[in-house]
């Protein structure tokens, strides 16, 4: 077995952690992965000692204080969050509303920076808790500009999701509502992921291509307008470009030195 078979059976052990199980014992640990008993207790060993998991007498296994400290790191260290959170602080100070940073990595969409300016939550998916892919002004924000060759995938896999919002029947009239997305430069929804709430959205990128986060504020619908609406699209428009702007001034100062 190589190093990186060996990594990657290592981190599987960590990926089967989520929202619905939070909890394993080794035994079901070996029934989900099929690991041997003596490999399976090798990981463990290996992610129990590093601090990323922690077990107590006559229990399972759940995450470790590791995954806390690496998260305080992240906050530290991200350039999105870095770059980012001044506009979500000037959309709370204007608006009712929850203002997010939402990071895109491999299919998942995830929050890693949030501020709210309302006293009761408007947004289902509070940081670090993994957001729906086919549904709300996030997720489209991010597929839109996805490459052909990383989206058609995508929406083949989601195609009942995205038919049951209203964004086509097929795959052609999925892209053709993507295509409209694109061309605004930013994506609105109207409670396709909490009830009563508008979502706008638009594509964070560094230098390249495809986004790798997205700016987002979600309002209650009864707090928004027409021209109020189209006045908030344009500045979540202008806070993701003005980020992107940043990031790739940042790349480009580090590839010199």
């Amino acid at each position: 077995m190589t190093a990186r078979n060996s990594l990657e059976r290592v981190l599987s052990v960590l990926e089967v952690f989520s929202e619905d199980r939070l909890e394993w014992t080794p035994e079901q640990l070996m029934e989900e992965l099929g690991y041997s008993r003596p490999t399976l207790y090798r990981y463990l060993k290996t992610l129990k000692d590093a601090g990323f998991l922690i077990s107590m007498p006559g229990t399972g296994f759940t995450l470790g204080p590791k995954v806390v400290e690496m998260d305080y790191l992240m906050r530290k260290s991200d350039p999105v969050i870095l770059n980012g959170q001044k506009y979500l602080e000037r959309f709370v100070g204007k608006y009712p509303c929850a203002a997010l940073l939402v990071r895109w990595y491999g299919t998942r969409i995830l929050c890693v920076a949030s501020e709210c300016s309302t006293p009761d939550a408007i947004s289902s998916y509070s940081r670090g808790r993994p957001m729906p892919l086919a549904r709300g002004a996030i997720s489209r924000s991010i597929m839109a500009f996805l490459p052909r060759r990383q989206l058609l995938p995508l929406i083949e896999q989601n195609l009942a999701d995205l038919r049951a919002i209203g964004l086509g029947e097929t795959s052609e009239a999925v892209q053709d509502s993507f295509r409209k997305v694109r061309k605004a430069g930013v994506a609105i929804a109207y409670g396709e992921v909490t009830p009563g709430v508008v979502g706008i959205a638009a594509p964070v990128f560094d230098t390249g291509k495809s986004p790798i986060a997205s700016i987002c504020l979600t309002i209650p619908g009864n707090d928004i307008s027409g021209n109020r609406l189209d006045q908030m699209a344009a500045e979540i428009r202008a806070a993701a470009e003005a980020i992107s702007d940043e990031l790739s001034r940042r790349r480009c100062d580090k590839i010199e030195k």
